[in-house]
């Protein structure tokens, strides 16, 4: 069932989505100071491609002080637009019952958008 998700997720958006968030990566990793941001915005974009059959896990490096401060910087510079755009998404999926499933998602999405560091999609 949740290549089925996936694959009706990639048509109508998931695909454009994963992909802005990669080329948006590989911008921000032209200068050195970027690279961490830039790594987290292409696994958002990795993740964003097929969420469906995947849960948010944290991993042990997420309460580590430098984390806590990059996802802090990540909150305030891109992932506050990021997390609205993905609670907007949900609100408008989740008026039908076709787009519930697919409003879940973009709830799921949320955490890891808002604070990507030190968080897994598996």
């Amino acid at each position: 069932m949740s290549c089925i998700g996936n694959v009706i997720w990639l048509i109508f958006g998931g695909f454009f989505a994963g992909i802005g968030y990669i080329i948006g990566g590989l911008l921000v990793s032209i200068t050195i100071v970027g690279i961490p941001f830039g790594q987290q915005a292409i696994k958002l974009g990795i993740a964003t491609m097929s969420p469906f059959g995947k849960e948010l896990v944290l991993t042990e490096k997420a309460s580590e002080p430098n984390y806590v401060l990059l996802n802090i910087v990540w909150a305030v510079l891109f992932g506050w637009e990021i997390a609205v755009a993905h609670l907007v998404s949900a609100l408008v999926l989740a008026i039908t019952i076709v787009g519930i499933p697919f409003a879940q998602q973009h709830i799921k999405l949320l955490p890891i958008s808002l604070a990507p560091f030190g968080r897994e999609l598996v």
